[in-house]
């Protein structure tokens, strides 16, 4: 992070569209596997695979040292600040303002995804003055298609991103929200 950037604040709890997106916090580790233990979520994200105890526990230390750095917020998924359904990211990185998100098996179809994708997005502008935030996608990934096109957001005429993760190739678009 740049002595410019502005770090991200200690604790961070983000109201709307029916959620509350909170930190991840030691009491959210038993529930993460059921989460994130899941084929769809090896395959579309980079989250580590399988995703057990350990894991959980090495993504909330990774999680409280992205935000330390001023690189990434991670937050849980919530309707009520209570149990996670899911998690929200927000990067910033050399391309833009990136958005990632998981929303664990058992909670999807709720718009989950979508309605925090688009508070995350509002913080975004409104709090780290973003112009615009993005999403990088497989286009083959047709919920997270969905997800972007509920959303808001357009497929920006760039270049395609591809490279590989955990030995499969990949090809990502680029979707864009601009602040309105």
């Amino acid at each position: 992070m740049s002595s410019t950037t502005p770090s991200f604040p200690e604790r961070i709890e983000l109201s709307g569209e029916g959620l509350v997106l909170r930190d991840w916090a030691e009491a959210d580790l038993a529930p993460m596997p059921e989460l994130f233990d899941h084929p769809d979520i090896a395959y579309w994200t980079p989250i580590v695979s399988p995703f057990d105890d350990a894991a959980a526990a090495a993504r909330l230390v990774r999680a409280r040292e992205l935000r330390q750095e001023g690189t990434a917020i991670l937050l849980a998924i919530t309707l009520d600040g209570g149990a996670p359904l899911g998690e929200v990211m927000l990067r910033r990185a050399p391309e833009g303002t990136e958005i990632g998100y998981a929303v664990g098996p058992a909670h999807r179809g709720q718009g989950l995804a979508v309605r925090a994708v688009r508070v995350v997005a509002a913080y975004a502008f409104e709090q780290l003055g973003a112009e615009q935030v993005i999403l990088e996608l497989e286009p083959e990934n047709a919920a997270s298609v969905a997800v972007a096109t509920k959303a808001g957001f357009e497929l920006l005429d760039v270049p395609l991103i591809t490279g590989e993760e955990k030995g499969r190739p990949y090809r990502l678009q680029t979707w864009g929200l601009s602040r309105s």
